[in-house]
């Protein structure tokens, strides 16, 4: 009884929200008292912003009731803690305002463990019982508590719908077929409920297969990272120790130029030197002369002076002046030179280099065939577009570049770009500017009954015939001969016959690291005319080529 005792003071001081005991008991105008911060809280929700209510009771109030602490309530407290009172435990089975309260309980509600959808009503665990032991009541369906019992009724007849419209797709009560689902595809609920959860299954089946599709996916991908990861640390490695190789060949170069001036500086210096310590001695010499020359002019016996002139040692063969050249500003200005033409160089291969280096950085990509199919449609390759412009010194003399380096016509009289050794110099093609990895996509309009489209090595050579330097005609070329009513693919000086829909507008897709490259006839639709599988060394370049007649010509489209 004591502990019965004990227990109805824990209750009578807990607050129904937190279900612990008060902590700054508050007392609201209906009677019931609560924390402060808990009643605070519950009366900021969203359900308690138009009307609030006591969470137990459910009395409502016009305006919100303005808390106080209760003074004599929080002293009570605090001496029935010192005489044994302790918290309430958190697990115990009442209801909280977020709990399905059971519908049987009176006064203070337990929480329910079960609803029944025969009944229409939630039970707690004592009243659940005649659920187990009555046996008509045993058939009941029981379920998790739910606060929706009512959604289970029918508006119309207020009985419980265990029936299913097929035809509107609504749960019905037995009495909605005589009416208003008069003629309807109806069946019972559990009819339906089993023929949904059947193709539920079959969709969950699909689900469950695509996630384990996903996750190898992901897998994968993963795998990717890391061997990305993996690459790029071991490039960057390899290109720090190239290029330490790079920059201890110039340091070593640099101090073999330094090691030979200053030795050929020595050596000068040296000479000059030794010139200089002979015409000081000359000098030397001259000065005396004169000097015995001087003194013997002043000497007025007429037979000493002849005496002693017949005695004077003949003048030492000197060293002309006029034969030592003296040019200050050209001492070593051919090394100079030379070093400088050397950073030109340089700098023109870094350039070039950096172009294609930087170009293989930015197209790398992850290709995944299952992620990353080929392009389906115009709209699928345009992803992939990009902007080709040619470059001045790969086109040759007969051809005429224009619209920014995009267009090319081939023209009698030859024009005047000056020398270079990339130049075409036998056939009248071009290459682009850019190099071409990664996945690419381009399109060439035509005005010509012959233009060969094509993609090269750089290293293609660029004077010779047809099988040294023609697109096409080597193995270092891939060349579409586009005729007025024919086409031809040729590479490797191996001609293969083409058909195919006649376009003035041909697409080309390269896919670099896979070894694609396609080409398309392009009007309202896109025609597959040649594709080529192989397997790509080098950077490519976009190429054209243009028959000899006056205003054919080709122009690389604008696709962006």
């Amino acid at each position: 009884m004591a502990q019965k005792g004990d227990q109805l003071d824990q209750d009578t001081f807990s607050c129904s929200i937190c279900l612990e005991v008060l902590k700054d008991p508050v007392t609201i105008p209906c009677g019931h008292s609560y924390c402060m911060n808990c009643i605070k809280s519950y009366w900021d929700g969203k359900e308690q912003k138009e009307i609030t209510s006591c969470p137990q009771c459910r009395e409502t109030f016009t305006e919100r009731p303005v808390l106080v602490k209760s003074t004599m309530l929080a002293d009570l407290i605090e001496q029935l803690k010192k005489t044994g009172l302790q918290a309430a435990p958190a697990d115990h089975c009442y209801a909280g305002p977020e709990d399905v309260a059971c519908d049987f309980c009176s006064g203070r509600k337990l929480k329910a463990v079960k609803s029944c959808l025969v009944c229409l009503a939630s039970y707690c665990e004592q009243h659940l019982q005649p659920h187990h032991d009555v046996a008509p009541l045993k058939k009941h369906k029981l379920v998790d508590p739910s606060r929706n019992l009512q959604n289970n009724i029918c508006p119309r007849h207020g009985e419980v719908m265990k029936m299913f419209c097929r035809t509107d797709q609504k749960c019905i009560c037995y009495l909605c077929p005589v009416e208003e689902h008069k003629g309807h595809d109806t069946v019972s609920a559990a009819a339906e409920r089993t023929e949904r959860q059947r193709e539920m299954e079959v969709s969950r089946q699909q689900i469950q297969q695509e996630i384990q599709d996903r996750e190898k996916d992901v897998k994968r991908l993963q795998q990717e990272v890391e061997a990305i990861n993996q690459y790029a640390d071991k490039t960057v490695e390899d290109s720090e120790e190239i290029f330490t190789e790079l920059i201890s060949l110039l340091q070593k170069r640099s101090s073999d130029v330094k090691q030979q001036i200053r030795s050929q500086q020595e050596t000068e210096v040296r000479r000059v030197r030794e010139l200089e310590e002979k015409l000081q001695q000359e000098i030397t010499d001259l000065k005396r002369r004169d000097a015995e020359m001087k003194q013997l002019t002043d000497n007025e016996d007429n037979n000493q002076f002849l005496h002693n002139y017949s005695s004077l040692s003949p003048l030492s063969e000197s060293t002309h002046s006029s034969s030592i050249s003296i040019r200050p500003l050209s001492y070593f200005e051919d090394v100079t030179a030379a070093v400088s033409e050397v950073r030109g160089q340089l700098q023109d291969i870094l350039r070039d280099t950096w172009t294609n280096i930087s170009q293989t950085i930015t197209d790398m990509d992850v290709s995944l065939s299952d992620s990353q199919p080929k392009p389906k449609s115009r709209a699928g390759f345009l992803k992939y577009s990009c902007e080709i412009t040619l470059d001045p010194n790969t086109v040759n003399r007969q051809l005429l570049l224009s619209e920014e380096n995009r267009k090319v016509t081939f023209m009698e009289q030859l024009q005047s770009y000056s020398s270079h050794s990339d130049r075409f110099t036998k056939h009248p093609q071009v290459l682009s500017r850019e190099s071409l990895t990664g996945r690419q996509y381009w399109e060439v309009e035509k005005k010509a009954d012959a233009v060969g489209v094509a993609v090269s090595y750089k290293n293609i050579i660029r004077s010779g015939g047809w099988e040294e330097s023609g697109f096409g005609g080597n193995d270092k070329s891939w060349s579409l001969h586009c005729y007025s009513d024919s086409c031809e693919f040729w590479y490797n000086n191996i001609r293969t016959s083409i058909s195919g829909p006649q376009s003035s507008r041909i697409g080309v897709y390269l896919d670099h690291r896979a070894g694609v490259l396609s080409f398309y006839s392009v009007s309202e639709t896109m025609t597959l005319l040649h594709r080529v599988q192989t397997t790509f060394t080098q950077p490519l370049y976009a190429g054209v080529g243009i028959k000899p007649r006056p205003g054919a010509s080709a122009e690389f489209c604008k696709l962006k």
